[in-house]
C-alpha cells in the first residue's frame, strides 16, 4: 500500500499496547496524535527516537497531543523496552504489520547488500478531526523528535 495523502482520514487502527490494551485511532478523537512507526525495540536508533519522544512528552502534553510508536515487537518486548529504558510513551504492537502496510510503511529495506520487508522509519501528525496533517518519511532519529514538536506548536499556537 502507498503513504496515505495529507488532509485524508488516517487510516483506522486497532493494536495492543505494552499492557495488553486495545487502543484504537478513535480513542485519540478531539486530540492531536503524533503516530510514528519505528523498525525494532532496543536497537540504538529506535531507543534515540523512543527516549527523545518521552523528554519532549510534557510539552505535547500542553498543546493536546499524544505520542504513540508501533513496531512489529511483540506486547512483551514493548514492555520490557518501556520499562528498561523508562519510557513514558505507548508502544503498539503490530506483529502481523497490518497497520504498518495501511500507512505505506512496510516497504523494501536494503542492508548490506540484502533485501528484505521491514518498516521505514516514519511518522504521522493526525489532527483532532482523524485526518493526516503532516508526514515525515523517511526520518532520521537525530532531532526528529524536536523537528516534530516545533512542527505542532505552529499548528496550535500559530
Amino acid at each position: 500500500m502507498s503513504i496515505p495523502n495529507i488532509n485524508q482520514p488516517a487510516p483506522s487502527f486497532k493494536l495492543a499496547n505494552q499492557s495488553e490494551e486495545m487502543i484504537a485511532l478513535s480513542d485519540f478523537q478531539g486530540q492531536w496524535l503524533m503516530l510514528y512507526f519505528y523498525p525494532k525495540d532496543n536497537t540504538p536508533g529506535c531507543t534515540t527516537e523512543a527516549l527523545d519522544f518521552t523528554n519532549l512528552l510534557p510539552e505535547f502534553t500542553k498543546l493536546g497531543a499524544t505520542i504513540v510508536g508501533v513496531s512489529p515487537d511483540s506486547v512483551a518486548s514493548h514492555g520490557k523496552f518501556i520499562a528498561k529504558k523508562n519510557l513514558k510513551i505507548t508502544l503498539l504492537s503490530d506483529p502481523n504489520h497490518q497497520v504498518a502496510e495501511a500507512y505505506g510503511v512496510w516497504q523494501l529495506k536494503k542492508f548490506m547488500g540484502k533485501e528484505y520487508m521491514g518498516i521505514v522509519r516514519s511518522t504521522f501528525a493526525i489532527d483532532p478531526q482523524g485526518n493526516i496533517a503532516f508526514i515525515w518519511t523517511p526520518v532520521k532519529v537525530k532531532d526528529h523528535a524536536t523537528a516534530v514538536l516545533e512542527w505542532l506548536k505552529q499548528q496550535v499556537t500559530g
